[in-house]
């Protein structure tokens, strides 16, 4: 059974009934249907209730949690013909950064993303998905090979932001994101970005500075953790919802300040109740972002992307 937020336990108990009165009913004569139907039915219109007015800090904890597909996933189900490729050529191989070439739905990409890990062993190898300067070297090699292949890039970002431990600083850890979101907005190939979880911090925009940014409904994009803002603002961590409300960190509030050109729909109850669906609507969404991005000249691409971006902070001086 996969991890349970809070707000997911009225559901959850419905339909722990459910399957209460499945395993009654096996290999006995009793009729409970009529009871399991109605109990299914109301399990299904609570979810549908609960997920429809979730707030920004609800939306956090679906957006960090542990089942929703990572990049291995999505890998595994829409790449083939996959090459890893590891090292920046400089320090060392970032495991919290993964990249390589293959063919996403036939076409060939350069494929750059955030790995969390799926359980307590591979999440400190992946070091929970907070990329140290090398990994982001590594994602600034890997683009210019694409460029100078013709391939288009793709990121799959998901982490609560770069790793901020003496080690990476004493690396240039500022240096190494600034050097990744110059190079994403330079690039001369089409480039789409997905933010399927969390995106935190230049940690995540170091992989987004692209033609395209789309998220996953229910992800988050955000300069700092609802966490980090509140004991900041109010030194104290237990006012996180307040802090995600302010930030206007959800798809939807992102969507609406042009910061992001799509929304990518997820499954009712989020991406961890309905992963292969989840995957295949990204796969979907970027093909149909990479298709528009077809025969546009290398030039146009990165004037446009940059205008894209000037015109962000135009929008929020006004």
């Amino acid at each position: 059974m996969s991890a349970l937020l809070d707000f997911e336990k009225p559901i959850a108990e419905l339909e722990g009934k459910v399957k209460e009165l499945r395993h009654l009913a096996t290999g006995s004569e009793l009729d409970l249907q009529e009871e399991i139907s109605k109990l299914e039915s109301r399990a299904a219109k609570l979810l549908s209730q609960t997920y429809a007015k979730l707030n920004a800090w609800q939306k956090a904890l679906v957006a960090r949690h542990p089942d929703r597909p990572h990049f291995k996933d999505y890998v595994a189900s829409l790449v083939e013909n996959w090459t890893p490729l590891a090292g920046d050529r400089a320090f060392a191989d970032d495991s919290a950064i993964q990249g390589g070439i293959g063919r996403l739905r036939g076409r060939s990409v350069v494929l750059i993303g955030h790995e969390r890990g799926h359980d307590t062993e591979s999440r400190v190898k992946h070091n929970f998905g907070m990329a140290r300067p090398e990994g982001y070297r590594k994602a600034i090699r890997l683009m210019r090979l694409a460029e100078r292949f013709g391939l288009p890039v793709v990121t799959l970002v998901d982490t609560p932001g770069a790793y901020p431990g003496v080690d990476a600083e004493a690396r240039g850890q500022a240096e190494a994101i600034a050097r990744s979101i110059e190079t994403g907005l330079d690039l001369q190939v089409p480039f789409v970005s997905v933010i399927v979880g969390e995106g935190g911090s230049g940690g995540a925009i170091a992989l987004a500075a692209a033609d395209r940014v789309l998220m996953l409904e229910h992800s988050i994009y955000s300069v700092i953790t609802p966490e980090g803002c509140a004991a900041i603002l109010w030194r104290a961590a237990d006012q996180a919802s307040e802090a995600a409300q302010a930030l206007k960190l959800t798809a939807q509030d992102l969507l609406e300040l042009r910061l992001i050109d799509a929304v990518v729909e997820e499954p009712l109850g989020g991406a961890h109740r309905g992963r292969a669906t989840t995957i295949g609507r990204v796969g979907d969404a970027i093909e149909q972002h990479l298709a528009e991005l077809d025969g546009v000249a290398g030039a146009d691409l990165r004037r446009n992307r940059r205008e894209k971006f000037i015109r962000m902070g135009q929008a929020a001086e006004a």
